[in-house]
């Protein structure tokens, strides 16, 4: 496994221009992005239009074509890879939704944590709009979701990443599932029904 400070010299180099660097960058990176994937893709109905290879594909491209990132370290990429997954994930379901104009959307299942209830499908555009009007509310507690819930990082590597103490992320987390499971169970007229 490389160490995270072989992909951090990586990152740095692409960010100079090193194409070279990009290319040994991919495989350090590869397995870590698609357990991110797989997490992103937990719980989306078996019909999902996109694999978790696809999503790591679109997810590389649009990171590829972003300017002017300063990447810090391994954690800070795969922090940034997660909000990616997520922005594309969102744009498929708000497309399928133009589409179908309210047919079936990708949805995600949310753990016990955050959705009352257990087992319940919360969809992804939901979702979005409710991290979106978290982050307007307190931007690092959004952070902190996407990049547990998205991302899988730690607590550890997430205070990495936001320049916090773990401590806090912990707290961010507690408070930010506590307010998502409120605003997820708020209106729910169909969207997010029991299973159970």
């Amino acid at each position: 496994m490389p160490s995270s400070h072989d992909v951090t010299i990586l990152l740095r180099a692409w960010r100079a221009g090193d194409d070279a660097a990009l290319g040994a960058l991919i495989p350090m990176v590869e397995c870590d992005l698609h357990r991110i994937a797989r997490r992103c893709l937990r719980g989306e109905r078996a019909t999902r239009s996109v694999s978790a290879t696809d999503l790591v594909h679109e997810a590389f491209l649009r990171l590829v074509g972003l300017e002017a990132i300063d990447w810090r370290d391994r954690a800070h990429f795969l922090a940034m890879s997660a909000r990616v997954m997520r922005r594309v994930l969102v744009d498929l379901a708000r497309a399928r939704q133009a589409e179908k104009r309210g047919g079936e959307i990708v949805r995600v299942t949310l753990d016990e944590a955050l959705v009352p209830g257990g087992a319940r499908d919360a969809d992804l555009v939901r979702l979005d709009e409710a991290l979106q009007s978290l982050a307007a509310i307190d931007a690092r507690k959004g952070r902190v979701v996407e990049l547990r819930f998205f991302g899988g990082l730690t607590a550890e590597e997430t205070a990495a990443v936001l320049d916090v103490s773990a401590k806090t992320v912990l707290r961010d987390w507690e408070f930010a599932r506590a307010w998502l499971r409120r605003e997820m169970s708020r209106g729910d007229s169909g969207a997010c029904r029991s299973t159970a």
